[in-house]
């Protein structure tokens, strides 16, 4: 056999194809990198107010009416509402990060300005929920009905130690973005339900059913309904 007719007839076994680009991964620009040293600050500053809130989460979760020590107290209360507020800004980075709001009118923003879009609609929806909270408050024996309302801060609480957690181990074991992202929309479903749950319940013991309904219909179905909306649903 002739060497030119050895060669002919050989194998190819590499690919034809050149393989598949790797899917980008999302950068963190420096107004995040900014915010994140925000965030650890802030969380030292106020740590003696995490521990004082602590105790009290346990039992925001195991009763429906567990919240009640804690919004009786002033001190635990307001330190309660200062945690909430300072996990506010690892929950931005967390949804800006694993794109958790991925609307397609922010998919070709610039880092900086996709994290400033995700900060505003967080911000807004917050705002709705506070103005409708405002707006449809009850004139008299409005305490379960403010209890309701504010449980939504413990419970924002716990769902954010939960997803640092979360994130956390699944960095160490080296998982993709997508599996993170999927953990997440996971865990804060389930918190999200049980804030329901447990929001029905302390409205339940001074509303009667159709006005407990509706002000769940009015203060949180609607928000949420319009954030998720302006998510899956394309515009223009």
């Amino acid at each position: 056999m002739l060497q030119e007719d050895i060669f002919r007839s050989g194998e190819l076994l590499l690919p034809t194809t050149p393989p598949e680009a790797a899917a980008p991964v999302e950068t963190v620009p420096l107004s995040g990198t900014i915010l994140v040293v925000a965030a650890v600050l802030l969380f030292l500053v106020t740590i003696r107010s995490f521990l004082n809130v602590l105790p009290y989460l346990r039992d925001s979760i195991s009763r429906a009416r567990g919240s009640a020590p804690l919004e009786n107290s002033v001190k635990v209360s307001r330190d309660r509402n200062l945690v909430a507020a300072v996990f506010l800004l690892p929950a931005i980075l967390l949804v800006f990060r694993y794109r958790l709001y991925d609307p397609a009118f922010l998919q070709d923003l610039e880092p900086d300005y996709r994290l400033l879009a995700v900060a505003g609609a967080i911000l807004g929806f917050l705002l709705l929920r506070f103005v409708l909270y405002r707006w449809m408050m009850p004139r008299r024996r409005y305490d379960d009905y403010q209890m309701a309302y504010r449980v939504g801060y413990t419970y924002f609480i716990l769902l954010m130690m939960m997803a640092l957690v979360t994130v956390g181990i699944l960095y160490i074991i080296g998982a993709d973005d997508l599996m993170v992202k999927r953990f997440l929309l996971v865990e804060t479903g389930l918190t999200y339900l049980l804030y329901l749950l447990r929001r029905t319940q302390i409205l339940s013991t001074s509303c009667k059913p159709l006005t407990t309904f509706l002000y769940l219909c009015g203060l949180e179905l609607l928000p949420a309904a319009l954030l998720v909306g302006s998510a899956v649903i394309p515009v223009g």
